[in-house]
């Protein structure tokens, strides 16, 4: 809200004269500057002439109809938030707006509240849109971390920390579990350096054999072993002047270890089947999904390697213990899904509430496989709790070790929740909560809601 008090600049176009007057009254009540429009032509024209946060526009309109305008509007700035207003049985029609970019639609009669509902989320949708796009930018400009989002506490300390050893040539050791973003923390401490126009390459110590490894790294010369038909430049000089990011060093054998040491130590090498000494000048990243402290401690890792490693530690939380991250990615996976299949698909807020309480074992990996696949298999126009997997959802978390009276008392703190979100409207209330008005006032009764 600015200082006289006006929380956003709406325009409405609507032909009709008594719900322009429902329209204007309900919305200065709550704090909105307004300005209306009677016709499709007008409405483009007042478009033009200022900046509004937010349009209203009926479907059927003189001179140019929702459509049209609705086009022209999206066309001219596609970030704009356009709700449409339209008749009963004209559903199909507002389908097709949604389509074309509406953020949503009301259908006529409605009430007061609910239009100024509709309006606030249209709303916080924008300013969350804003706000991940301008999260992005100085992230890309501080960092180069235009990839990664998060604004907790956590996740602010470990871009501070980028920021300070990005021209320090100092080894890094990045532990997170898996799916927590290692490699794009990999990527930002390079890009944030002063090697960032020298290469980044990328070993997964998982992925390959441990007879395989030696020759990635270090190369070989032709005819070291039988299939050496020709010589072979290992990742160390591929990396000369820029990083090497060894993904799962915990699974780099003790033999690799031992070279890799050495490499770490010297600052020079030997090709596989070779005796010429190459020396280069390359920064090491290692990410691991496991506590090398503790590995150290049971033999499987080596010790002076592990401390060769640990100069720079950079510990990833996982996605639960930064809870306040998680609507920020849904959302940002949403945008970014959204715009490859190019719909307009939303989460209601039950939907979001789940998926903020639910763990999230597999992190940030599994929040973005579980939003591309809810927007790919999705014929609607809003995700709800139903469209959840069963292992995300609420039900399924509380049932198999509660009794019905601990179920009850989720559902009855919910219901208040809802009714305090509407401010006490039971019919807008029933509807979000998706039942009828007179179970609502049963389950009011039942659970003595006051």
């Amino acid at each position: 809200m600015n200082s006289e008090g006006i929380k956003a600049n709406i325009l409405v176009v609507e032909d009709d004269d008594l719900m322009q007057i429902m329209i204007r009254d309900s919305l200065v009540k709550v704090h909105y500057a307004l300005t209306v429009a009677g016709d499709g032509l007008e409405g483009w024209s007042k478009y033009q002439e200022s900046l509004y946060d937010l349009v209203v526009v009926d479907l059927n309109l003189p001179k140019l109809d929702g459509l049209g305008l609705l086009k022209r509007i999206k066309e001219h700035s596609p970030e704009t938030i356009v709700i449409m207003m339209t008749a009963y049985g004209s559903i199909d029609t507002a389908v097709r707006a949604m389509k074309l970019g509406a953020y949503d639609y009301i259908t006529k009669p409605f009430l007061a509240e609910e239009l100024q509902l509709i309006i606030q989320k249209g709303l916080e949708f924008k300013a969350l849109k804003k706000e991940i796009i301008l999260l992005r930018k100085e992230l890309s400009r501080k960092y180069g971390l235009d990839k990664i989002v998060g604004k907790s506490q956590p996740m602010q300390e470990i871009f501070g920390l980028i920021e300070n050893i990005s021209n320090a040539n100092s080894t890094v050791l990045i532990q997170g579990e898996s799916g927590t973003g290692k490699e794009l923390i990999a990527e930002a401490i390079h890009h944030a350096s002063s090697r960032k126009n020298k290469p980044l390459i990328k070993i997964s110590c998982m992925a390959l054999a441990e007879s395989i490894l030696e020759s990635e790294l270090f190369g070989h010369e032709k005819g070291a072993f039988t299939d050496a038909i020709s010589q072979r430049i290992g990742r160390f000089e591929q990396a000369d002047g820029g990083t090497l990011f060894f993904d799962d060093i915990d699974d780099m054998s003790n033999a690799v270890q031992l070279k890799l040491l050495r490499v770490i130590q010297e600052r020079e090498f030997e090709r596989v089947g070779g005796s010429k000494t190459i020396k280069i000048d390359v920064r090491i990243i290692a990410a691991t999904k496991k506590d090398l402290k503790e590995a150290v401690s049971k033999g499987a890792f080596r010790e002076d390697l592990y401390y060769r490693l640990n100069v720079i530690p950079i510990v990833i939380p996982p996605l639960r213990h930064r809870k306040e991250d998680i609507l920020l990615l849904v959302n940002h996976f949403l945008l970014k899904f959204n715009t490859e299949t190019k719909k307009n698909i939303t989460i209601s807020e039950q939907a979001l509430q789940q998926l903020f309480n639910y763990d999230w074992p597999g992190n940030i990996r599994e929040l973005e496989n579980m939003v591309e696949r809810l927007l790919a298999v999705s014929s609607k126009d809003t995700i709800t709790p139903a469209d959840l997997p069963e292992h995300v959802s609420e039900k399924k978390k509380w049932l198999p070790n509660s009794l019905n009276t601990v179920v009850d008392e989720a559902e009855k703190e919910h219901i208040v929740k809802v009714l305090e979100s509407t401010k006490w409207q039971k019919t807008l209330a029933a509807a979000i909560l998706e039942i009828s008005t007179k179970t609502l006032w049963q389950k009011i009764k039942k659970y003595n809601i006051k």
